[in-house]
């Protein structure tokens, strides 16, 4: 039978060190929770412009594709999604875009930025298997970025990167 003291100090030592009594379980989110709530999909595409010369589409977002869904900033995450390398090396890619579907921000104009999010890897991925949808673990942030290829409406620091089977 545990005594007073015995008890304080049990419940002491799991207080000390909660990290390893309870693993923490990301939330699955898909490309669209990254829109805010009420703001329907259909209204973040906004107008363009045909180029003629090139046979493109060029899309002009207006507001609502900058807008972030700010109920995500911190949340413990795993999305799937594409890779566009932005830092590769002999052990593979370590910075990259992660993107709603293969070609977004290279054949085709990007997404606006709140369908994108930049992906700073702790251990680098493959590089071999770039072509690979991939999930992606960590903390979401909102924070609006703008690269070579379009803007960013998040970023992640992940935590855990494994290849996505459907």
């Amino acid at each position: 039978m545990l005594n007073r003291r015995s008890a304080l100090c049990l419940l002491g030592a799991g207080a000390a060190i909660p990290g390893t009594a309870i693993a923490k379980t990301p939330r699955e989110i898909a490309w669209e929770d990254l829109i805010p709530p009420g703001v329907p999909y259909s209204e973040i595409i906004g107008e363009g412009e045909l180029d003629e010369l090139n046979d493109t589409w060029n899309p002009i977002y207006d507001d609502n594709g900058l807008k972030l869904n700010e109920n995500l900033n911190g949340a413990y995450i795993k999305m799937p999604g594409f890779i566009i390398p932005f830092e590769i090396g002999a052990q593979g890619v370590t910075e990259f875009m992660l993107v709603p579907y293969v070609g977004a921000c290279i054949h085709t104009p990007p997404p606006p930025a709140n369908q994108l999010v930049m992906v700073t890897a702790g251990t680098p991925w493959p590089g071999d298997q770039l072509w690979d949808p991939v999930w992606v673990t960590g903390v979401l942030r909102t924070e609006l970025q703008s690269t070579n290829l379009g803007q960013t409406g998040y970023s992640i620091a992940a935590e855990d990167m494994t290849v996505y089977e459907w």
